[in-house]
């Protein structure tokens, strides 16, 4: 307070302040109702400050292109050592399914790679409950969880942190419309967002919570139940308060799968004290057979080769549907029932397996590499065309493409080197990685709503006409031609 007393005197041409001079600025109708004025600005200034005031659509455009750390902070040391409800995790789980502990040095990389957001999929009632009746999280597990979300917020990075899998606790439960079951549950729900969300309560708008990962909702009547348990989530946070007041919120779409989400949930997404902080999370994994598929079946081949100039002539491994024009139906179909209502869309997870073909005389692997490439490319280029949408990589760490059955996995997290190379090179040719200066090289700005300044501080009617380095929106980039 005396702070911002002392910054209003000097606005008013006061040099010098003494408790007396406060008091008669106090006592004075006129000054204090000009002080109180002056306070309300400076709250409200520091409100923007923090970002919270940005709408959920402004901050999503944000985050483009996004990472997920996978299964990272969800694993298990064993199976029989960890179980719900239980602290038998503790940290080494974070090394049980992959070999990395996440570092700062880790996240650094990450973002040298372009990347804008990284998603934090975790657990917290498999292993890492510290007393079973209360539902408490353990509290060395909150830290950690705290130092992996702080190693991205330190380089400037959105999180999206949310409750992944989690040993199924509610999923298993997403299909019962049982209401004393859905009652229940929203409460264990609640009662470990509401621990969550006090820890992170004074964060900026750069971490987002999301309430689930993927509820298997296939039909109406399980949405119904999910519905109900996205506004358990909403709830439980908002009512924390802080800057959780008016955090952006995600929420999940039936089983996170697009025809289900704009079939079922379109327009019944949960009630808010706040308008505009709400998203809808789905996952785009494309076909089937192309990005996931092991092995080939009797009622289908595995896709190697997807998109359009990169089929290949005489195999049995060319995709046959999936490809870009169904890509994009999916995509345009979020924005119609989403995007253009004002909920914009985090497309949490989406990959593609890169296979080594190098047993299959008969393939080739130039075409599957360019396939992958142009997969990744063109969500990334359709989700930034169409706005309101952030698609977020799923990385699993695994430093081996596992011959024909293949691998998800961009970067080497160990030896800090890019394993994906075609996966970044499509997200890249949409999304340029920043310069080794840390600088910004960038086409010419089209739109005429930048703040565009000359790195002298002179500020530019329209788009810069000449190379050089100008500050468009408070960041310094090169317009090299």
């Amino acid at each position: 307070m005396f702070s911002k007393i002392r910054n209003f005197v000097f606005c008013i041409g006061i040099i010098t302040i003494n408790s007396q001079s406060i008091i008669s600025v106090m006592k004075n109708k006129g000054l204090r109702a000009i002080l109180m004025a002056c306070l309300l600005m400076m709250g409200t200034a520091t409100r923007a400050q923090d970002g919270l005031d940005r709408s959920a659509m402004e901050i999503v455009n944000d985050m483009a292109p996004g990472w997920n750390l996978g299964n990272t902070m969800e694993a298990v040391t064993s199976w029989t050592g960890a179980a719900l409800w239980n602290n038998k995790g503790g940290l080494a789980a974070e090394t049980g399914w992959q070999d990395t502990k996440t570092t700062q040095e880790i996240i650094d990389y990450v973002k040298s790679l372009g990347f804008k957001s990284v998603r934090i999929p975790c657990a917290w009632a498999f292993g890492h409950i510290s007393d079973a009746a209360t539902y408490t999280i353990d509290a060395a597990w909150m830290a950690r969880v705290k130092e992996v979300v702080d190693y991205c917020i330190n380089d400037g990075l959105y999180v999206v942190l949310n409750d992944h899998w989690d040993g199924g606790w509610i999923d298993e439960q997403m299909q019962n419309s049982d209401p004393a079951v859905i009652a229940h549950y929203k409460g264990i729900l609640a009662t470990l967002w509401t621990q969550i969300a006090n820890a992170f309560k004074d964060y900026d708008e750069h971490l987002l919570f999301a309430g689930l990962n993927e509820p298997p909702a296939e039909n109406q009547a399980a949405t119904n139940n999910l519905i109900q348990y996205n506004q358990a989530f909403v709830d439980a946070v908002r009512a924390t308060g802080g800057n959780n007041t008016r955090r952006v919120l995600v929420v999940q779409g039936p089983s996170t799968n697009i025809y289900h989400t704009c079939n079922f949930m379109a327009g019944k997404m949960p009630t808010d004290v706040v308008e505009g902080k709400l998203a809808i999370e789905v996952h785009f994994y494309n076909p089937w057979q192309f990005w996931g598929m092991e092995n080939d079946e009797s009622w289908g081949k595995v896709f190697y080769y997807w998109g359009k100039g990169n089929h290949l002539s005489g195999s049995s491994h060319n995709a046959t549907w999936g490809e870009e024009e169904d890509m994009k139906n999916q995509l345009e179909l979020m924005k119609t029932n989403f995007v253009d209502k004002g909920f914009p869309v985090v497309i949490g997870e989406f990959g593609a397996n890169w296979r080594d073909l190098s047993s299959l005389p008969n393939e080739s692997q130039e075409k599957h590499n360019a396939s992958i490439k142009t997969h990744y490319r063109e969500l990334h280029r359709l989700c930034k065309e169409l706005g309101g949408m952030v698609p977020m990589t799923w990385d699993t760490n695994y430093r081996s493409q596992n011959g024909t059955k293949g691998s998800m996995t961009i970067v080497d997290r160990k030896n800090l080197t890019v394993f994906g190379v075609y996966a970044l090179e499509g997200i890249n040719e949409i999304y340029p990685r920043p310069s080794e200066s840390g600088v910004n090289t960038i086409e010419r700005p089209a739109r005429q709503d930048h703040q565009i300044y000359t790195i002298q501080g002179v500020r530019l009617d329209g788009a810069p006409t000449t190379k050089g380095v100008y500050i468009v929106n408070g960041r310094k980039k090169v317009l090299s031609h």
